[in-house]
């Protein structure tokens, strides 16, 4: 009888899956059907970007670094990999536990460009890898290069090996190009390999090994899909069980690899920077789906020991290069590893908040950490990746084409590439605006009227945004425009009629009864501001960023006589106004540099002096000031974000 329920069950799991929703109305997560979703999301194809900042940075990906990645990806062997267990290839295996998943991540990256514009080419070259990776897929399910042969005895038994990390990847590649493509040849493989796991571990109650998160908000997508509540339960199993004694995990491990614990015992942010943010998507898909107050509570404690102390400027997230960890509350030093595949961590972490509660605080920290410590990731012809992204440099080389772990460069690219799925949502009462850029949605509000918005803007050089609403039928229905937390002042009007109720880090609802031709003008404030931090970070004393609209600000040796650690940077009483801008088309692929007043130090100092003796040997200096996201695209040189003040000399 048990042969004969393993027969059934092995037959149900090679089945192809069922479809819940058309693949071509998918956003970058589909939560149509989760109930507990206060926004929807809006697929890639809706949005078709003009020109303007995302445009320039998604084709240098689409043209450069998604073909380079390809490139070094075979080079690296990784592809080979696969190759090997099918006889075309007679090699060793190459590559960390975690190779698999650079190609899968690259899959990714190639789904979302194919969700906004045809390369038919690229089709064939992705139909041909996909080919090659199924034929590897052992009839139990199971899909893996490293653990075979000599490694067969440690599958799925080491905590340290990432083959659910890998099956993550592999799911989230699948899911991406099965919404570019309706192709299931991919996902199909990975949702036989869930039900194997399913079967394995979660029905037979046996410890699950998983190191790395990454698989639980996978699943769950997959589920988003199937509505097989096998995958839900899947990500449900290593959310909630607590497997310290089974996988005997110690302290130490069970802190780095946010793992092993039940996750509502979680109270702050800590451990493995990426893991960390991972595991809290994973997390906060599980409370749309199930609504679970417990989790819902762990998320917002956690999330506000993010924001309050653990958090870069940039976005970024984590502080030492020992473990890739977040560190303590208020480490933050500037020599921060920040790796960029934690910023992507916390744009989705935040992303998902943010469908969760429909609150700008959470798109703010997508914006912040979008525009700087993902954006600054890559270089501006995108062949160059930076795997930390450090606050400051003395000029040590950071960019480089590719790294022997490969998890930042296909991350980078398939995020960049999912930006128009961001920019729009919809709920039972409207549609939300989340972010600015030149672009048109053709969509429709949840009760099925076509709608239209045309936004015009060169944000985020300037402040001002307008949007046409074009509703396919006059209807009332809410627009909310999400007012950026970094703006002191926005003025907002409709038709020419002033709005009131802007308030600045919240989404300004506008309800009405919309008709074609009716217009949205917006302009927030775009004066540079100077930045503190909480005193309690101590590299930050005594210094200020600066930030210009969604943008941090650098500066950097090339644009200085005065060596960087030197410089200063005088305040006065209205800091603002005391930037001079220039938008430079030719410089740095079109920026907007910030000029400021400031002094060098200068002379024979002592190295230590009595505290109140003399140091005031300085001279006067004018600072230049670039985005952060530029930085090192010109050589390696110095580098600060967080630069000393002084009074400014009268």
């Amino acid at each position: 009888m048990r042969r004969l329920a393993k027969s059934i069950y092995f037959l149900l799991s090679l089945a192809p899956l069922s479809i819940a929703a058309d693949w071509r109305n998918q956003g970058v997560i589909d939560v149509d059907q989760s109930p507990y979703a206060k926004v929807h999301s809006v697929p890639v194809r809706a949005v078709t970007i003009g020109d303007g900042f995302w445009a320039s940075r998604r084709r240098v990906v689409f043209d450069h670094s998604i073909p380079g990645s390809l490139t070094l990806i075979e080079r690296a062997g990784v592809v080979d990999n696969f190759r090997r267990l099918t006889g075309k290839k007679d090699a060793p295996y190459r590559g960390p536990v975690y190779a698999d998943s650079d190609i899968y991540k690259w899959i990714d990256a190639t789904g979302y460009e194919l969700q906004s514009q045809a390369n038919p080419e690229l089709r064939k070259t992705v139909d041909g890898l996909i080919d090659e990776i199924v034929a590897v897929q052992e009839p139990s399910g199971y899909l893996g290069t490293k653990f075979t042969g000599p490694e067969l005895k440690n599958r799925l038994r080491t905590w340290t090996g990432h083959e659910t990390y890998n099956l993550g990847h592999l799911l989230q590649g699948a899911i991406a190009w099965y919404r570019a493509t309706g192709d299931r040849k991919l996902l199909d493989a990975g949702t036989r390999y869930v039900n194997y796991l399913y079967g394995e571990y979660v029905a037979k109650n046996k410890p699950l090994v998983c190191g790395h998160p990454e698989l639980e908000m996978a699943a769950i997508e997959l589920y988003r899909i199937t509505r097989d509540k096998r995958h839900l339960d899947l990500a449900a199993y290593l959310l909630k069980s607590d497997q310290r004694v089974a996988l005997n995990l110690d302290a130490e491990t069970i802190w780095y690899s946010y793992t092993g614990i039940p996750f509502t015992q979680r109270t702050r942010v800590e451990g493995h920077a990426v893991r960390s943010m991972y595991a809290l998507s994973g997390a906060t898909d599980y409370y749309l789906e199930t609504g679970d107050p417990q989790f819902r509570e762990t998320l917002e404690k956690v999330w506000k020991t993010l924001v309050s102390n653990s958090m870069y400027i940039t976005g970024g997230v984590g502080a030492r290069a020992r473990q890739e960890a977040i560190g303590e509350a208020f480490e933050l030093p500037n020599n921060a590893y920040g790796e960029s595949c934690a910023a992507i961590g916390n744009l989705m972490w935040n992303w998902r908040m943010f469908v969760a509660t429909g609150e700008a605080r959470f798109t703010d920290v997508c914006e912040r950490a979008l525009y700087n410590g993902i954006n600054s990731g890559l270089s501006l012809d995108g062949t160059l990746y930076c795997y930390v992204n450090p606050l400051e440099s003395w000029g040590v080389k950071t960019r480089n084409p590719w790294y022997s772990t490969a998890c930042c460069p296909p991350n980078i690219e398939r995020t960049l590439g999912a930006i128009p799925g961001y920019m729009y949502s919809t709920s039972r009462e409207g549609v939300y605006v989340n972010f600015y850029h030149a672009s048109n949605l053709d969509w429709h509000l949840q009760d099925g009227t076509g709608l239209k918005l045309a936004q015009q803007t060169e944000y985020p050089w300037k402040g001002d945004v307008e949007i046409q609403v074009t509703p396919a039928k006059a209807a009332e229905f809410t627009v909310n425009l999400r007012i950026p937390g970094w703006a002191p002042t926005t003025t907002v009007s409709v038709n020419g009629k002033l709005v009131a109720g802007s308030q600045a880090g919240q989404y300004l609802a506008i309800h009405r009864k919309w008709q074609a031709g009716d217009k949205i003008t917006a302009n927030f404030d775009m004066r540079a501001q100077l930045i503190t931090a909480d005193p309690r970070v101590a590299d930050d004393l005594g210094k200020v960023a600066v930030q210009r609209g969604p943008l941090v600000y650098c500066i950097e040796q090339i644009d200085h006589l005065e060596p960087v650690a030197s410089l200063r940077l005088a305040v006065t009483s209205d800091p603002a106004r005391n930037f001079a801008s220039e938008f430079r088309r030719d410089f740095l692929g079109g920026v907007m540099v910030l000029k400021h007043k400031g002094d060098a130090i200068t002379g024979d100092l002592p190295l230590y002096a009595p505290l109140g003796a003399s140091r005031a040997h300085t001279q006067p200096a004018d600072l230049t000031l670039i985005p952060y996201f530029a930085w090192e695209n010109r050589g390696a040189v110095p580098m600060k974000v967080w630069i000393p003040y002084s009074p400014a000399r009268n």
